[in-house]
């Protein structure tokens, strides 16, 4: 008797390509099986009634609000009347620098300090001095301008 043809090795490689082929076929039938189910409807999002986009369809038997077309605004919505407030205000002079030429204003109302220059004074500064002043908006922030002593 002769010696069988087919040796360990060549059976080996037999069962991997076998294993390869059935495993290459198990991966198209998911796919074809995905491909059935990914139609439309997994595509589909829904907005809730908060506004959030969810993937369930909103519930039909939930009662919808009901808006008037009378209500809705189109365009800029007017401005309301603001109580005119008096434009001078009050305060003391925290620091001035008579080289440099600057220094800041202590409002006495609500303590908020306001850079003031030379420039937007009618007298000369010192510290502590009663002031004053008006707001404008400068390249930093507001600015105290047209600062008289009191």
């Amino acid at each position: 008797m002769g010696k069988s043809q087919e040796t360990y090795n060549k059976k080996e490689k037999e069962k991997k390509r076998l294993k390869k082929r059935q495993e290459k076929e198990a991966k198209k039938l998911a796919r074809k099986d995905e491909e059935k189910n990914s139609g439309l409807d997994s595509m589909m999002a829904y907005v809730d009634e908060d506004g959030n986009i969810t993937d369930t369809p909103p519930d039909p038997t939930k009662k919808k609000k009901v808006i008037k077309a009378e209500n809705i605004v189109i365009g800029v919505p007017t401005r309301e009347e603001m109580p005119e407030v008096d434009p001078i205000r009050k305060g003391a002079v925290e620091f001035f620098n008579d080289e440099k030429g600057f220094g800041f204003i202590k409002e006495d109302e609500t303590n908020e300090k306001y850079f003031v220059h030379v420039s937007s004074t009618t007298e000369e500064l010192g510290e502590n001095d009663k002031v004053t002043f008006e707001l404008e908006q400068g390249m930093k922030g507001l600015n105290a301008v047209r600062v008289k002593k009191v």
